[in-house]
């Protein structure tokens, strides 16, 4: 069916135009979750009775000529640790088995006020804390470019079901790249957000200062849109966008340091094309990326175990013992170091925000690695190690420099190309990612 196949936007507009009926749009993509032979691996539960209630309610709306916005009707997937009342809210983990809830999350509560409607809860990786979408603990979905591939994480079902046609939009979190790397494995389009642009009230934390809600989708367009209905606001203004007279800086510091092949042809091509569309392109060093970097550890592994240390040690049997030799490496982290790095971070970011004034928006490759084996990858401990730290290098920028990040698809396989913007400045983010979004066709 098309619609599974159409982005939010335009199963908004066929909504608004009555041909398409809400009900029938969310019984088709239940439908196709059901009936998927690897739905059992993106989905960890759907919640058809409300999900067919809140489009019930979409249709009164549309009947009524009430509609609450664009995407009044169109169904989503939720990350499962956005806690939802009344159903299992178990983030990936045997240590929240069978938590359910007493109310939704804010995002989704303001969401379902705005008429999205919840299709169900996407696996993720084990309490969020890897950006590979490796879970032996609860299911590893599957990459649509590659089955014997991990898709992505901590959002892997996230976006697993929108790669797969069963759903046209997810929400996920991205804490150190957990939006932006199931998305450019996937070949979707993924929003980081500021800290603190979205309410974490009702997620499932992972290190709190960190942590930021986001979307996966088809298009920019749809991001735009999910950020207007996830924060109750407006609409970014994406009419007149262009590239000419832009000015990007590519980093060379860090982000460009061992890229594998197709990740390199990928974004080099997609930087080309950026070009001709009238930007113009330049090349920076940044040693303060290099030291922001060097914080990582103490900083992300400090405030992770601090939040679970109590629920880890109490049963550690239950998890994934390289996710649970993670979360305790933050245990030797001292107060002393974690304050004084976070210090010393705050004026890296200053240093950043000096170098790249005068720009536009700075231009990485999303991961500089393709989506790794699964099977090697529960055998191979250096091999898992590798992997597991490259596939959030470069995206981990953004969360340590506090900064909105854009992955686009760059047409390689499983290769993103992200544009990374001003704090609290995803409006203008989204306008130049639609503009690029054109060039890359």
């Amino acid at each position: 069916m098309d619609w599974l196949w159409m982005t939010a936007a335009e199963l908004g507009r066929g909504i608004e135009a009555g041909r398409i009926h809400p009900v029938e749009l969310t019984e088709a993509f239940l439908d196709a979750a059901e009936d998927h032979p690897e739905s059992h691996r993106i989905y960890a539960r759907l919640t058809r009775p409300r999900a067919r209630a809140e489009a019930m309610a979409a249709a009164q709306r549309a009947k009524l000529g009430l509609r609450r916005g664009l995407l009044d009707g169109v169904p989503l997937s939720w990350k499962d640790l956005f806690d939802t009342a009344g159903i299992a809210t178990e983030a990936g983990s045997a240590l929240l088995a069978g938590r359910v809830p007493e109310r939704d999350a804010e995002v989704l509560a303001t969401a379902t006020l705005g008429g999205l409607v919840c299709l169900g809860k996407t696996h993720m990786s084990e309490l969020a804390f890897s950006g590979l979408g490796l879970n032996p603990v609860t299911a590893t979905p599957p990459c649509v470019n590659d089955p014997v591939a991990v898709p992505g994480g901590s959002s892997s079902g996230a976006a697993a079901s929108v790669a797969f046609g069963l759903a046209p939009a997810a929400i996920g979190t991205d804490t150190g790249g957990s939006v932006r790397i199931p998305a450019a494995w996937n070949d979707l389009t993924g929003l980081k957000t500021t800290s603190g642009r979205l309410s974490l009230r009702g997620v499932v934390p992972l290190a709190e200062r960190f942590d930021t809600v986001g979307p996966i989708a088809r298009s920019v367009e749809d991001c735009a849109l999910l950020l207007a209905a996830l924060e109750g606001g407006p609409m970014p203004d994406l009419r007149g966008v262009s590239l000419a007279g832009t000015r990007l800086l590519v980093l060379e510091t860090v982000a460009l340091e061992g890229l594998r092949e197709a990740p390199t042809q990928g974004f080099e091509e997609a930087v080309g094309r950026i070009a001709r569309a009238g930007a113009r392109i330049e090349r920076v060093a940044a040693p303060e990326v290099a030291e922001a970097m060097a914080l990582a550890g103490p900083l992300f592994t400090g405030e992770a175990y601090a939040i679970w240390r109590e629920a880890v040690e109490a049963a550690p049997h239950l998890m994934f013992p390289r996710i649970l030799e993670r979360f305790r490496s933050g245990g030797s982290v001292s107060a002393a170091d974690y304050v004084a790095g976070w210090r010393r971070l705050m004026a890296l970011r200053a240093a950043w925000g000096e170098r790249t004034a005068a720009h536009d928006a700075v231009l990485v490759p999303t991961s500089p690695i393709l989506p790794p084996q699964a099977e090697r990858l529960m055998t191979d401990e250096d091999y898992y190690v590798t992997e597991n730290l490259l596939a959030l290098r470069n995206t981990r920028i953004g969360n340590l420099l506090g900064l909105p990040a854009l992955t686009l698809p760059t047409g390689q396989p499983s290769c993103g190309i992200s544009l990374m913007g001003r704090p609290m400045g995803e409006e203008r983010l989204l306008r130049l990612g639609l503009a690029v979004e054109r060039a890359l066709g």
